[in-house]
């Protein structure tokens, strides 16, 4: 049972007042995404949901595949499947796919026709859509929906056996043509598609639709309450039409919860397929996609996404989340456990000149300036750094709290320096700085004078050269899926990639699975799946604060 202290939503009330009831005795889940593509964050929530509930109870929550569609599915989205939901922190207790059913499925289905309840229809689909009429008017039954079982049952084998073409014949459930649900006018059951399957081969030229095959494996499994969300509402009455005529040993209960709909993103795999193919993004896990791999590969944690997930809530009320809602989940999470590191990202070169030549210094750093559990590091110092040209003007009013000619600031961890000199090009651009350090404020401030600012650096000689990519949210409007073109809201400053950076020695080791935050900057990552050079590559997860709030509030 959930523990007491935590709220509970209405599937586990619905759920507690079904144990309490004795409705059912125990609790079985299922995720069951169809393989056509990528996991979204919109599948981590149900993810969550339905394996987070499994847990509360002590139940179990399988893992389906909805293989029934074979066209649009592939091995490849199977694996990134299994491998999204492990990440997540979660392990299935059973491993099915529907296409294991098929047999069952099949005989379901010849079970229908002799209860008279479904037929082959012969109608094109042209003629299909004027018979099935409109959300304002009734249809009209087809001309083969009077067909005698004998001949139904000769077709369906037919169907089976492959003796008609693709399209030519269908098996239609036979309800109510004139229902206002128009889910329940005979709804296609079979339709003709020959297509080599990745788990049954070519052994099937017939394929079962969604809506009959999802309630009968859920039923197979002995599913006790099936979660969907609210797009499958109108559903619901043939999912429990189909169990009804069939009289199967177990009816699960199907309850349908809000889709969580997330802004500056979209979540449609039609869509997100787009963006792969017409190169809009380098692939389905490019940090940019809202996919849970590139979520991941971005450096995004499981942690981050289970805690946005379960902030969001299981409602029935539809809504679309703040982008900065999930940002901050990821903030909060890599603020507590991601160590500090140093890196400048635009490189201004700056030479001590009263430092000794040969000399390099191991200084102290910590790993994090609240966790002295984390332990520290040291950072090389010598003669000649870097800091970013960001943090140096010749010229600045008081409020500036950085470099200025003739001024001082101290270095992170390190002295306090003073700008003695500018060295430009002859197009009056700024090359290097001469600077003065103040060997006595390692530690300390001076006795004498004030310094105010504190930037980052790193050592010339003993700093690595990286590549950093910077990625922003994908779309420029907060709802792109509702723009008829939605591939021209494309944000073209989604990314930015800056060359020649240079990172503290410490990151040599990196490794993906590990973020860190670059002081000053943001929180980072190793890229996962492009260092195959020898720069390494990270990639910007979130910055430090919430841009996007100054730019909605200036809007």
């Amino acid at each position: 049972m959930p523990t007491p202290s935590k709220p509970q939503d209405f599937i586990r009330q619905t759920i507690t007042n079904d144990l309490s009831n004795k409705k059912v005795s125990s609790i079985t889940t299922r995720f069951p995404p169809e393989p056509n593509g990528y996991l979204h964050i919109g599948h981590a929530k149900s993810i969550c949901l339905n394996f987070g509930v499994a847990n509360d109870f002590n139940g179990q929550c399988n893992l389906r595949f909805d293989d029934t569609n074979p066209d649009k599915e592939n091995p490849e989205y199977i694996s990134a499947i299994k491998k999204d939901v492990e990440w997540l922190g979660f392990q299935w207790s059973n491993l099915f796919y529907a296409s294991s059913y098929f047999d069952q499925l099949y005989d379901f289905a010849v079970q229908l026709i002799k209860l008279d309840k479904a037929y082959v229809c012969s109608l094109t689909a042209e003629e299909a859509r004027e018979h099935r009429g409109s959300l304002t008017s009734a249809g009209k039954n087809s001309p083969y929906r009077s067909r005698s079982i004998e001949e139904n049952l000769d077709l369906f084998s037919q169907m089976k056996a492959g003796k008609f073409d693709d399209g030519t014949q269908v098996l239609r459930a036979k309800i109510d043509m004139a229902s206002p649900n128009i889910n329940l006018r005979d709804p296609i059951i079979y339709r003709i598609r020959r297509a080599d399957h990745h788990q049954t081969g070519k052994t099937w030229c017939i394929y079962p639709m969604y809506d009959f095959a999802h309630g009968l494996s859920d039923a197979i499994e002995g599913i006790t309450h099936s979660l969907c969300t609210l797009e499958f509402e109108d559903h619901r009455p043939l999912y429990d039409w189909f169990l009804d005529q069939l009289k199967t040993p177990a009816h699960p209960q199907q309850i349908e919860f809000s889709r969580l709909n997330l802004e500056y993103t979209i979540t449609s795999k039609r869509k997100l397929n787009l963006l792969v193919t017409n190169h809009h993004v380098e692939s389905w896990d490019d940090p940019r996609m809202p996919t849970i791999s590139g979520l991941r590969r971005r450096g995004y944690t499981a942690n981050a996404i289970k805690d946005f997930c379960d902030r969001i809530g299981v409602t029935k009320v539809e809504n679309t989340i703040e982008m900065g809602v999930l940002e901050n989940c990821i903030r909060e999470d890599l603020g507590e456990k991601a160590p500090r590191a140093l890196a400048v990202l635009n490189p201004l070169k700056i030479t001590l000149k009263n430092y000794p030549d040969d000399q390099t210094e191991s200084l102290n750093a910590p790993n994090h300036p609240q966790k002295e559990e984390m332990d520290s590091r040291k950072v090389p110092f010598s003669k000649t750094l870097f800091i970013d040209r960001d943090d140096f003007r010749e010229q600045a009013n008081k409020k500036y709290k950085r470099l200025v000619l003739g001024k001082e600031v101290r270095l992170r961890y390190a002295y306090v320096i003073k700008c003695e000199e500018v060295i430009k090009d002859e197009n009056d651009n700024i090359l290097e700085l001469i600077c003065s350090y103040d060997a006595q404020t390692l530690g300390k401030n001076p006795e004498d004078r004030k310094v105010k600012g504190v930037i980052h650096w790193v050592s010339a000689e003993q700093s690595i050269e990286s590549e950093i990519r910077l990625y922003d949210r994908l779309f420029n409007v907060a709802n792109p899926a509702s723009e008829e073109d939605f591939e021209s809201t494309i944000n073209p400053n989604s990314l930015k990639t800056l060359k020649k950076c240079r990172i503290e020695n410490s990151l040599n080791n990196a490794q993906p699975s590990q973020a860190y935050q670059f002081e000053r900057e943001g929180y980072f990552c190793l890229d996962s799946s492009a260092n195959k050079t020898d720069i390494p590559i990270f990639n910007r997860i979130v910055t430090l604060r919430d841009t996007w709030a100054k730019i909605a509030t200036k809007g």
